[in-house]
């Protein structure tokens, strides 16, 4: 018989088991049940197909546009926004899912979301998209799922696997030919799993000694038939291009510096950036192109494949603000055909017989941002103004650009929204991605590089003051210091930014003036909306009451901005709003009536 004591011991172990296995259950069938964690659209409506092909050299209008907010996971490396093209719709990623556009409108298509878990990486290839999310909380509950491109319907899940380096700035992690790259859980082998079915098809170590990073600042994720990673190699880096779809080491490369190195990948083209140097090779890896500098790139140099043609942006000097260089380099010889110094673009992207770049400013002392339509033949440029703003830097979101179907999209950072609790806790809250279609516009009376306006509409920013302006709100006499600004071969005929020092300045800087003439655009709405998009990219912005059609004040260095009819103009008097606003008041006054 079963003594009183035994009877009580195996009651423990029964409750415990009862609990332990209640807890299993729960968390398989509740905590990771799909059908209640899951927020999913598909649709059976097929995708256009979209031609090679951006809009042509000449202004740009604005087709679509849609915000996207940055979601604060806890894991700030991988709190992104990113965008893509895949199989004729925009992909937009987010730790909150995957959002798929239609490309031509914007409309939405499909949708896949998980309630608790966060969206930290994806891929493409072929008509299959593929998304890694973590459980939040939780970093050792991990899934890759598989969707068809198209309809969004889920074809398979792989709890439990991680993929291959995820790169932090655009999300993507390697997928070509049909295969997405994987890893095990110690990260020292790379598997491929068939995109369609999730099937493991081949398992390869790394060499000796090196494991795949989680993540790095720039990887490949792009090329249907070529993977090259970054490998953490003890004391040093190394680069292991393979074959996707079977698994084969095709070259491989042991750098000096100890970091992993930043690698971009086109087509059959990888272009490493070590710190030291930026090296390109060809998928035999056969090196094509060496340039020495250890600031040439910053994180990474922006390169694009265009045919035969290699093209790549770097610093010409040390410093990091030196002038950059655009050169075209032939793969098959390593042959430099063209070269010229170029701004510092904030992105890249080719298609067709076009390479568009992103200037985050159109020309000094103008407010547009301005995209480069350049010719890969012989780096012919045409530069036209766009109908947006790129303000600084923010977390979560970069500069992104893509063409194709006739139509240019970007990717813009700008502030979160303002009117949620949580702007009111913190001034500065997440910020958000703008994504733009852009479509070949109307030209005007004026040239192109500025948006068909003739350069004689520009008013003298000089002549938007006078003394009795300057003596109300400060005493003293001033001199002024104009200065002038072109795009292209396209100069401005007067002034198009005044800046006033006082006479008897002694080094105090603090009590100049700036007036400047921001744009002219060809309506009063095309201002209006000019202006919207750059209080979207100011995180303390406030509406002022009085002074032309709209005015602002920006931040706290005392910036004010104001609109009349088709202009905008901004006054900085440095730390001084209320002389700024009295200032602009004044200007608004002399700038031609809305017509």
């Amino acid at each position: 018989m079963i003594g009183g004591r035994q009877r009580h011991v195996l009651s423990l172990v029964a409750v415990v088991l009862a609990v332990t296995t209640a807890a299993v259950l729960i968390n398989r069938f509740v905590l990771q049940a799909e059908w209640w964690q899951v927020d999913q659209k598909v649709t059976d409506r097929p995708a256009g197909r979209l031609a090679d092909l951006g809009p042509p050299p000449g202004p740009v209008a604005l087709t679509w546009q849609l915000p996207t907010a940055v979601r604060r996971s806890g894991l700030s490396p991988y709190d992104q926004v990113a965008h893509g093209v895949v199989q004729g719709q925009v992909v937009v990623v987010s730790g909150r899912g995957l959002d798929v556009r239609d490309a031509r409108t914007g409309a939405e298509r499909w949708h896949y979301n998980r309630s608790d878990w966060t969206l930290l990486g994806w891929a493409a290839t072929g008509g299959h998209l593929l998304a890694y999310f973590e459980r939040a909380g939780h970093r050792g509950d991990r899934l890759i799922a598989g969707f068809d491109a198209v309809s969004g319907r889920l074809l398979w899940r792989a709890p439990g696997e991680a993929p291959a380096v995820t790169e932090r700035s655009s999300l993507r992690w390697p997928a070509g030919s049909g295969v997405v790259l994987t890893t095990d859980t110690g990260r020292r082998s790379l598997r491929g799993r068939s995109a369609a079915t999730g099937k493991r098809l081949w398992t390869t170590p790394l060499p000796r000694g090196c494991e795949l990073p989680d993540a790095t600042a720039h990887g490949s994720g792009g090329s249907e038939t070529l993977s090259v990673l970054s490998l953490d190699c003890d004391r040093h880096g190394r680069v292991l291009a393979i074959d996707p779809a079977t698994g084969r080491t095709l070259w491989s490369r042991t750098l000096r510096p100890a970091e992993p190195p930043a690698v971009t990948v086109d087509g059959d083209v990888t272009a490493v950036f070590d710190g030291d140097s930026l090296r390109a090779y060809r998928r035999d890896g056969k090196e094509i192109a060496a340039r020495l500098g250890d600031d040439l790139c910053g994180a990474m140099c922006p390169v694009v494949l265009s045919g035969d043609r290699l093209i790549m942006v770097y610093r010409q000097g040390d410093d990091r603000a030196a002038a950059r260089r655009m050169e075209a380099i032939e793969v098959s010889s390593g042959r430099t055909v063209w070269q010229h110094d170029v701004p510092d673009y904030a992105a890249l992207t080719v298609s067709g017989d076009r390479l568009y770049a992103l200037r985050p400013r159109l020309a000094e002392n103008l407010l547009p941002a301005g995209i480069d339509i350049v010719a890969p033949a012989d780096g012919e440029t045409t530069t036209v103004p766009a109908p947006f703003v790129v303000g600084p830097r923010m977390d979560g979101a970069r500069p992104w650009l893509a063409a194709a179907g006739g139509l240019l999209y970007v990717a813009v950072p700008e502030v979160g929204p303002r009117q949620s609790a949580d702007e009111r806790r913190d001034p500065y809250p997440a910020g958000a991605a703008r994504l733009i279609a852009l479509r070949g516009g109307p030209g005007g009376h004026g040239p192109d590089e500025f948006g068909g306006v003739a350069t004689a509409d520009w008013p003298d920013a000089c002549g938007l003051l006078r003394k009795s302006d300057l003596a109300a709100v400060r005493t003293g006499r001033y001199r002024t210091r104009p200065e002038r600004t072109s795009v292209g071969d396209v100069p401005l005929p007067r002034p198009v930014s005044c800046r006033y020092e006082p006479d008897d300045d002694k080094g105090q800087s603090a009590r100049a003036l700036t007036v400047t003439v921001e744009w002219v655009a060809g309506t009063p709405q095309a201002a209006t909306e000019l202006l919207a998009a750059w209080r979207a990219t100011e995180p303390l912005a406030r509406q002022l009451m009085d002074g032309g059609d709209e005015a602002y004040e920006f931040g706290t260095s005392g910036t004010i901005a104001v609109r009349v009819g088709r202009y905008i103009v901004a006054v900085n008097a440095y730390q001084t709003p209320g002389v700024a606003n009295r200032l602009a008041r004044a200007v608004a006054a002399r700038l031609p009536a809305p017509t």
